[in-house]
């Protein structure tokens, strides 16, 4: 080794005299007597990553992959304990994760797994926290960024969403189909009533049709009887005239004997003769 070292930017240089510790090399070139000091060895002041990848078994049974980045750095002012009390950092995170996580994944379904990630993951940060700073080293972050269970787990739990999905969408198709029976039997009783209003009021209409006729006669020598009977002829007459004229492929049998018309007549006259003490009472 020269006289002259180079220390890389955001590098630091461990210097030993005679196989002592004696300091530390900052970025940049050094001047040194290669006899007695030498630069033993340099530490990254950089922020570090190990990715682990974890195998463990949730509350339920299932074995499921959890994959675990763990961000670090050397602390700067315990740059002698980073050095030498560590032989292998990644390893020694790596075991402190192993046996955090293999902890705390068996306390969770596997549903609940996938939502206290985050909780874990923070769980493992301050337990790492704790354990390498003794060693000079900070945990910058931990981010759990997989958790994959097996296949045909993962297809089991595809079928059970797709199978609430398709519950759900049969319950509103029914819901929907009730509504629009409900409306429809709505929207037909409703058809009935005003069906039934408009028949009443269309025989309402003849009824005093009828009476305004009768009352034109009370002046003269014509019994309202008679004149009854005249108008029921002409109506009847009328109602022959339109069947004939609509009626299409069809045949209608009508009593047409004047016993049939004075029997239509009787029993009209009765109907009016009963709406009148009606109206009366």
């Amino acid at each position: 080794m020269g006289c002259c070292v180079t220390i890389p930017q955001s590098e630091v240089g461990i210097l030993e005299t005679w196989g002592k510790y004696s300091g530390t090399a900052r970025p940049g070139l050094h001047f040194m007597n290669p006899i007695w000091t030498e630069v033993k060895g340099t530490l990254s002041l950089r922020v570090q990553e190990l990715s682990v990848r974890i195998e463990s078994k949730t509350r339920d049974n299932v074995f499921v992959h959890t994959v675990v980045s763990v961000q670090y750095k050397v602390l700067e002012s315990a740059l002698v304990k980073a050095y030498y009390e560590l032989t292998s950092p990644k390893k020694q995170l790596e075991s402190y994760v192993f046996n955090n996580l293999r902890g705390q994944i068996p306390r969770y379904l596997l549903d609940e797994l996938f939502t206290a990630k985050d909780e874990i993951a923070a769980s493992l940060k301050s337990d790492l926290e704790h354990e390498m700073n003794q060693f000079g080293y900070s945990i910058v972050q931990t981010l759990i960024t997989d958790i994959d269970p097996d296949d045909v787990v993962k297809r089991a739990m595809n079928e059970i969403n797709a199978a609430q999905r398709v519950r759900v969408a049969a319950l509103d198709k029914a819901e929907a189909e009730k509504i629009q029976v409900v409306k429809a039997a709505e929207a037909e009783a409703e058809s009935k009533r005003l069906s039934g209003v408009g028949f009443a009021q269309q025989r309402m209409a003849v009824v005093n049709g009828l009476q305004e006729s009768i009352d034109v006669f009370d002046d003269s020598n014509i019994s309202k009887k008679e004149v009854l009977e005249l108008l029921l002829m002409n109506q009847y007459f009328d109602t022959l005239a339109h069947m004939s004229r609509s009626s299409k492929d069809a045949t209608v049998f009508v009593s047409h004997t004047p016993d049939a018309v004075g029997a239509i007549s009787e029993q009209l006259r009765v109907g009016l003769l009963a709406a009148k003490n009606l109206k009366r009472e």
